[in-house]
């Protein structure tokens, strides 16, 4: 079963932040979503358009600047499973699986 890891640090200048909101930025959820997309995408190699959400939780949020650490697993459906953390801090947690499916 494969599985990796990747780092992503925030942008405190994404313009995802913009009016997101407005004195407490926070990175938007489906802003984790896509770059737990880009990830699955290097993991098993496909176009992120392959892959799909199958479910996702948002645990707690992240803002500009921080580092998040994306977990990926591949499950033997296929699918991948994922956490996203800050430190100790789990911020979002999913599965996306492949298109077809």
């Amino acid at each position: 079963m494969a599985a990796a890891e990747f780092r992503w640090d925030v942008p405190a200048d994404h313009p995802a932040f913009t009016g997101h909101f407005p004195g407490q930025p926070i990175v938007p959820g489906v802003l984790l979503l896509d770059r737990a997309l880009a990830f699955a995408a290097r993991l098993l190699p496909a176009p992120p358009a392959a892959w799909q959400v199958g479910n996702a939780k948002f645990l707690s949020p992240a803002g500009p600047g921080e580092t998040l650490t994306f977990h990926l697993s591949v499950r033997p459906n296929g699918s991948i499973a994922f956490t996203v953390s800050s430190g100790e801090r789990e911020v979002a947690s999913g599965v996306v699986t492949p298109a077809s499916q």
